[in-house]
């Protein structure tokens, strides 16, 4: 993408492929049951509460997708849960996804409307009172209590255009929906 400022045109390069995203936008405006998708991961039991997910291949565009290789993610607890610490949490999973999820959207954007990042930094905070998920008061839920993000973001841009390019990514993030509405999530066991 290049942007013009009076006589000098700079080539704006934050790594976005927003062409190919915005034709994939206009195909899926005509045949917008491609646009079902189901991401799947598979999570195994090592020991104690260290589990290693599988990621691999998903469906979409009315199709099952391969990937090149499957990801692997690894969560554990800390030893002052009496555990061994092999990994992160997986609630520090979920606010690393929230934290690559909009992060991942500010570039978007960033291409989208001509702005060079120089840098974006993330850092996020989740409260959760520990007593829900040891049982010991069940008017204490085991989740979040709150979760804070806060960006430190380096760009070609005024503050309130920096400001614009996180509120634009948290209107659009997939993960920043999940944590913040309700999601129907079914169980079962064979």
């Amino acid at each position: 993408m290049t942007k013009t400022t009076g006589s000098n045109t700079a080539k704006i390069n934050n790594g976005v492929n927003v062409d190919a995203l915005l034709g994939a936008r206009e195909a899926l405006e005509q045949t917008p049951e491609a646009a079902q998708f189901k991401w799947r991961a598979s999570c195994e039991w090592v020991t104690g509460t260290h589990s290693r997910s599988v990621i691999g291949n998903f469906f979409g565009l009315g199709a099952e997708q391969s990937r090149d290789k499957n990801f692997r993610v690894e969560a554990d607890h800390p030893k002052v849960f009496a555990s061994e610490d092999n990994a992160p949490t997986p609630v520090e999973i979920v606010l690393s996804g929230l934290a690559s999820c909009l992060t991942a959207g500010i570039a978007a954007v960033a291409q989208r409307r001509g702005i060079q990042l120089h840098s974006v930094k993330a850092t996020v905070e989740g409260d959760m009172d520990i007593q829900g998920i040891l049982g010991m008061d069940d008017d204490i839920r085991n989740g979040f209590g709150g979760i804070r993000v806060h960006f430190d973001i380096r760009a070609d841009a005024s503050p309130d255009d920096i400001k614009s390019l996180v509120a634009q990514s948290q209107k659009r993030s997939a993960v920043f929906d999940i944590v913040t509405n309700p999601t129907n999530v079914l169980v079962t066991v064979n």
